[in-house]
């Protein structure tokens, strides 16, 4: 687990370092699926408050790295081969997406398919969706129950992350 003071300051030193002083800002964000996220608009790079509590300091590293690399490489890189390319240069030792934990517990919206794999939706679900771990194809054997969550049942921030 790395405290945000952390995140800060290692964000701060590794955007110096690649990108320069001043040039990009950096903040927190509130998304819950996605670990980062590189701003052409504005120059800056966010990182999840959520899930950034729950990484270890290489996985900060990383995340950080991954969004640089979209900063150095420009918005049209998107994650292709100069993207690629710079993020090894850099660094970066990931994929394309993150993998790592999401703040399922703030999740509103809670799904179980028949044969118990769990599922979260942070908005509400409006189509039917079927199971993906148990089927690759849509199959309406495979459906997901949903189910809002009340108030009470939503876990406290920064309480443990049942992955």
């Amino acid at each position: 687990m790395t405290s945000l003071d952390l995140v800060r300051s290692r964000a701060d030193e590794l955007m110096r370092t690649h990108l320069g002083a001043g040039t990009w800002a950096f903040a927190f964000d509130h998304a819950k699926t996605r670990a980062g996220q590189c701003d052409f608009a504005k120059r800056r790079i966010t990182v999840s408050r959520h899930l950034a509590a729950r990484f270890s300091d290489d996985d900060v590293d990383q995340v950080l790295l991954h969004e640089i690399a979209h900063a150095m490489s420009g918005a049209r890189a998107g994650h292709g081969p100069k993207w690629r390319r710079t993020a090894a240069s850099i660094g970066y030792t990931g994929s394309r997406l993150h993998d790592g934990p999401i703040a399922s517990e703030l999740a509103p919206w809670v799904g179980a398919c028949p044969a118990g794999h769990e599922h979260y939706r942070y908005r509400t679900p409006t189509r039917p969706l079927a199971c993906a771990k148990c089927s690759r194809r849509f199959d309406e054997r495979n459906l997901i129950a949903w189910s809002r969550r009340t108030d009470s049942a939503r876990a406290e921030p920064g309480s443990a992350v049942r992955v």
